[in-house]
């Protein structure tokens, strides 16, 4: 039996939304920080280990429509092309109650409590599970405390409203700081390790 890590990685505005007031596709607080160096660096760290991606549907709706065309842009930033060609081929699990499949390769459709999903995940295969920018997989993840290293990126806005990562009601658990890095832009990449 392995034990792969669970890593998770998501943008959080300093009132502590992933997404603006408008709903959950509002991130236009987060546009003018997601292409500077710390974001790309940071977004190139994240994939470095892992070898299967985790995604709620609309966010693997989002991600495969956007990436999949830059993993073969030439003109695109060598990072934004290697995260793209890590998504593109990688294993992908979708989490979904209304797919039935998937229309991407690599990629299986489950319908199942995300913490069921992950502890088959770490029982089998090699590298980290990155589970990638769905706060809907990361929220139960959490509550269950399957998440070894959080990847997270701050951006020096209050949106005031959105949804929250951290609700009230999460269980106490302990993290060390792994990598900072501050951006010129005072957007700042985190990577906190479980501490267990």
């Amino acid at each position: 039996m392995t034990s792969r890590t669970v890593t998770a990685n998501l943008n959080l505005s300093l009132d502590g939304h992933y997404n603006g007031p408008g709903g959950p596709g509002d991130f236009s607080a987060f546009i003018p920080y997601v292409t500077s160096d710390v974001a790309r660096d940071h977004m190139t760290r994240l994939h470095e280990s892992a070898t299967t991606a985790v995604l709620g549907r609309i966010n693997a709706e989002g991600f495969m429509g956007y990436w999949s065309p830059v993993a073969v842009d030439s003109d695109a930033d060598p990072r934004d092309r290697g995260y793209a060609r890590w998504l593109v081929g990688s294993e992908k699990v979708v989490l979904s109650t209304t797919l039935t499949e998937a229309p991407w390769e690599r990629t299986r459709v489950v319908n199942a409590p995300a913490a069921d999903v992950v502890t088959e995940l770490k029982a089998e295969g090699e590298g980290d599970i990155l589970v990638n920018c769905s706060a809907s997989v990361i929220k139960p993840l959490l509550a269950a405390d399957l998440i070894d290293r959080l990847y997270l990126m701050i951006f020096p806005e209050i949106t005031g409203g959105g949804q929250r990562l951290f609700e009230d009601g999460l269980p106490s658990t302990s993290w060390t700081l792994a990598h900072q890095e501050v951006g010129k832009l005072g957007e700042i990449a985190l990577v906190y390790d479980r501490s267990r």
